[in-house]
């Protein structure tokens, strides 16, 4: 009988950085360089929603579109897309201000920008295989204003072992799964002169793979009183920084996609990861009451990985029995950080409605509909729509690969008669609830 030693994590982390660097995983990080900044022309006027600016040559043969996506309210104004009088030339250096410069109350204000890469001169995508993103200055007022920066798609990020920086994490809903898509570095309040870079405590360094393009939000907040500072000054410079002890955090497993439908005896669940930084494994968890889980399986994961990759786990059941099986996915980081996917349904039991029929229930609803789809209509793209009785549609939901049973949010619907719409390819079924 054969017998293998377990390698030690030291070592088999060492082999696959070996492995994967001689494979051409690993990419030199890039200085971005934000200059020479112009109106793209027949873009919405300078510094409102959807104008567009051009930074020429950030990279070689490579420019960079920045586009306001949008802002928290109309008292949040640009006041300059690039200040190049302070801080540095090479970085990305937006001016903001709340309510033109003076705020008094609790409030929390943001402005949102989109950066997308393309190749010179053209509007034609283009990828940058890896560069990071250091943000400086991240400070206050001296008083009870504090800024903050929400970055998005990162992979990690450093902060100082003394940083004075806050840090929260931004989720949201991503095809139906509720995903930590970045972060949002909070400032101290004590005003700090000038923006440099020897201010470890007041950075974070952020590390991008393969990005076309990514979000930022500027923003501060105020405590209860009156501050006459909301003009504010924030700088991103598209390199990174030695830090005197870095901490280094990666981010957890960004989920694409997370499936459940019913195939005769068997669920099949698939998932799709869009990136994975140190990921452990996967455990499916199943629950027949939505309360208590207990796990159906495990699934190793690839580990390290920027493009998407697919993962399967087949489960056997009874339908006899009418009744719903709840499934989550569980990702494990090698720290032993966790994250659950939103929780899939599959209805089980003897259907006796037509092929191209859908049950919908509870009903009446309160909270959540929970729509399931004939067999033939899975892993398809499929429409689903809510009509009240005046015939406008409440709710919307198209999903690429339909479950056997997706849930649509009613709690913000009105009390009264709804139409459930389901289409797919030409067919349509529906099915009339009452929500209380």
């Amino acid at each position: 009988m054969k017998t293998t030693l377990p390698l030690s994590k030291t070592i088999l982390s060492s082999f696959l950085i070996v492995l994967m660097t001689a494979l051409g995983t690993f990419t030199q990080a890039q200085e971005l360089q934000f200059k020479n900044v112009v109106l793209v022309p027949g873009s919405p006027a300078a510094g409102t929603d959807g104008a567009t600016y051009r930074f020429p040559s950030v990279s070689s043969g490579v420019d960079a579109l920045v586009k306001i996506n949008g802002r928290s309210s109309s008292l949040v104004q640009l006041v300059n897309i690039d200040v190049t009088d302070a801080g540095f030339d090479k970085a990305f250096q937006p001016q903001v201000t709340y309510n033109n410069g003076s705020v008094s109350g609790n409030k929390n204000w943001w402005m949102e920008f989109q950066i997308s890469f393309v190749q010179a001169n053209t509007t034609i995508p283009a990828i940058v295989s890896s560069f990071d993103l250091t943000a400086l200055d991240i400070d206050g007022d001296n008083n009870r204003l504090k800024e903050y920066v929400s970055l998005y798609g990162q992979t990690s990020y450093t902060l100082e072992s003394n940083s004075l920086l806050g840090v929260n994490s931004i989720l949201e809903t991503v095809l139906s799964l509720l995903t930590t898509v970045g972060k949002e570095f909070t400032g101290a309040q004590a005003d700090y002169s000038g923006i440099v870079t020897t201010a470890t405590q007041l950075m974070t360094t952020n590390k991008y793979n393969n990005k076309n393009t990514f979000r930022i939000r500027t923003g501060a907040t105020n405590a209860s009183g009156t501050s006459t500072m909301t003009q504010r000054n924030y700088s991103m410079w598209f390199k990174s920084f030695t830090y005197s002890t870095p901490i280094v955090t990666t981010l957890p497993v960004k989920m694409y996609s997370f499936n459940a439908n019913l195939n005769n005896n068997k669920v099949d669940l698939k998932w799709v990861t869009a990136s994975e930084i140190n990921v452990s494994h996967f455990v499916v968890e199943k629950s027949i009451d939505g309360v208590n889980y207990n796990d159906a399986g495990v699934v190793f994961a690839y580990g390290n990985a920027t493009d998407k990759t697919s993962y399967s786990l087949s489960d056997n059941v009874n339908t006899a029995n009418n009744g719903v099986i709840y499934y989550r996915l569980r990702s494990v980081d090698n720290d032993g950080k966790t994250e659950l996917s939103e929780t899939r349904l599959i209805r089980v039991g003897k259907q006796t409605e037509k092929s191209t029929s859908i049950v919908t229930y509870p009903n009446p609803v309160r909270n959540e509909i929970r729509v399931t789809i004939p067999a033939a209509w899975q892993n398809k793209k499929v429409v689903y729509e809510v009509y009240n009785a005046a015939g406008i549609v409440t709710n919307r939901k198209e999903t690429t690969g339909s479950s056997q049973t997706e849930t649509i949010d009613a709690s913000s619907m009105a009390p009264g008669f709804y139409i459930v719409k389901v289409s797919f390819e030409g067919q349509v079924a529906q099915q009339k609830i009452i929500k209380q």
